[in-house]
């Protein structure tokens, strides 16, 4: 009797589990999923620029990449509020943020972080124009005359007699 209620109750349970498992797989698979697509405007012809851009979803959870005539598509999103950068070395873009409703109607605007109130709608399908190209090292600064005139570590007689030369060049008098 013992080994009967034992089957019983793992039949029970295996039962509830199966009845769990098909409401989450129902659920999951009612929830619909949107294609997000855009195109990105090309600085250039260039068949390695395509090969080095990337359009991420979210920080990279989803990515896309570009065709010969600069289109995207990222599919299979479900709805909420994402944003979408493209990624090159040697361009910039801005991030634009697309939020579909559970309807699936796409809604984009520029991202703001210091202003999240301030909103500017964009097209959608997206576009993405290069905002700047990218720098990633500041050009040197020049030698100037003021720098040796000012510095502290030359006296004043130095400075008076570097500036006597300087107005002594000059093409017109004082």
């Amino acid at each position: 009797m013992n080994c009967n209620s034992f089957k019983h109750c793992f039949l029970f349970l295996a039962i509830i589990l199966v009845i769990l498992f098909n409401v989450t797989v129902q659920a999951e698979s009612s929830r619909e999923l949107y294609d997000i697509e855009g195109t990105v405007m090309l600085p250039s012809l260039k068949t390695s620029w395509l090969a080095e851009t990337v359009v991420q979803l979210k920080g990279g959870e989803a990515v896309g990449f570009l065709r010969k005539n600069g289109s995207f598509l990222i599919s299979k999103v479900p709805s909420g509020s994402y944003i979408v950068e493209v990624v090159n070395p040697n361009y910039f873009f801005e991030p634009i943020r697309i939020e579909i409703n559970s309807k699936g109607k796409y809604r984009a605007r520029k991202v703001n972080y210091i202003q999240s109130s301030y909103v500017h709608h964009m097209p959608y399908p997206l576009e993405f124009v290069n905002y700047m190209p990218a720098k990633y090292f500041y050009s040197r600064e020049q030698w100037k005359v003021t720098d040796f005139l000012f510095n502290s570590m030359v006296n004043f007689q130095h400075q008076f007699y570097v500036l006597d030369i300087i107005i002594s060049h000059l093409p017109f008098n004082f």
